[in-house]
């Protein structure tokens, strides 16, 4: 596709949830790094995964949105592919088995969904939770081209990069994917002190990003792996706000390296996230990406699609 669809009243996407996560303390696998793509080595995984995008699509289904599905390549990178073993032929391999898998979930949907779209997700070469070492946009442009390379010659119709919490890194991966013609949305998480972990406010991010990539700049920006405890105080008045149009909440505003060891499913309080998404979606109504993040599902996806939909 030549880009994201352009916003226009009454249509609104479905983003999954925080399928590390679901997959790990309600179904109980293991994620070796936290990936997900070595899962694709076992049946039993695959059929709970499969069964988990189903249930998004249902959901997707039964409150009229267009859903946006990816999430088996978040660390499917160079630095966390050498960690678990794989060449990066072994890489590229595991990156088409994941679009693949994602097209066949999809596939029974296609008369019930209005669109779906099916892309890669890229994470940050670091962990997302920590500065780790400085990464210059330069680096950051040459490290994420593999994958997002690999993931284009699968035809995959989106990049999301997402738990970005370093500018200069969100800059490098909007060149790369402008570079080899990918449309690109950015994702930045959120500290309880509401801004970046690397010290910037939202705002400051996604100006800085904008202004750096210049013509190379993202699509659109998002907010991820946040509660709206968190990102909510960071939604500052200004024109800027206009270019963030997705939100995927955690369930809960526990710390975030504590909800990926907690060692069980902390959902929180979906009804009250629900309720919460329903009023940001009155409040900024350009908004139309809508999904979940950390120990989110349908239960919580409902509960979101549900109030967003009323709101609009």
């Amino acid at each position: 596709m030549a880009g994201f669809p352009s916003q226009r009243d009454g249509a609104l996407y479905l983003t999954e949830g925080g399928q590390e996560t679901e997959v790990m303390y309600k179904h109980g696998h293991e994620l070796p790094e936290f990936a997900m793509y070595p899962l694709l080595e076992k049946p039993a995984a695959m059929a709970d995964l499969r069964a988990m995008y189903a249930r998004v699509l249902d959901v997707a289904a039964a409150n009229g949105f267009a859903a946006m599905l990816s999430g088996l390549d978040y660390r499917a990178s160079p630095d966390w592919g050498d960690k678990l073993g794989y060449s990066r032929q072994g890489l590229a391999d595991v990156l088409e088995q994941s679009i693949g898998f994602l097209r066949d979930v999809a596939r029974p949907y296609e008369g019930q969904v209005s669109k779906i779209l099916i892309g890669g997700m890229v994470g940050p070469r670091g962990d997302a939770y920590s500065l780790n070492r400085t990464i210059t946009a330069d680096e950051a442009e040459t490290y994420h081209s593999f994958q997002i390379e690999t993931l284009m010659g699968a035809g995959v119709d989106f990049i999301s990069a997402v738990t970005f919490n370093n500018v200069q890194e969100a800059v490098g991966v909007s060149r790369a994917a402008a570079r080899l013609g990918a449309p690109l949305y950015v994702s930045f998480t959120l500290d309880s002190d509401h801004r970046l972990k690397s010290g910037a406010s939202l705002k400051e991010a996604i100006k800085t990003t904008d202004a750096e990539a210049s013509d190379a700049k993202p699509a659109f920006y998002g907010i991820n792996c946040s509660h709206p405890l968190e990102f909510e105080p960071a939604l500052e008045p200004g024109d800027w706000i206009q270019r963030v149009r997705c939100l995927r909440p955690n369930a809960s505003a526990m710390e975030k390296i504590a909800l990926c060891k907690i060692g069980h499913l902390e959902d929180g309080d979906p009804v009250d996230l629900g309720e919460r998404m329903g009023a940001l979606a009155r409040r900024y109504p350009h908004i139309d990406v809508w999904g979940g993040c950390c120990g989110t599902w349908d239960r919580h996806l409902s509960e979101i699609a549900r109030n967003v939909r009323a709101a609009r």
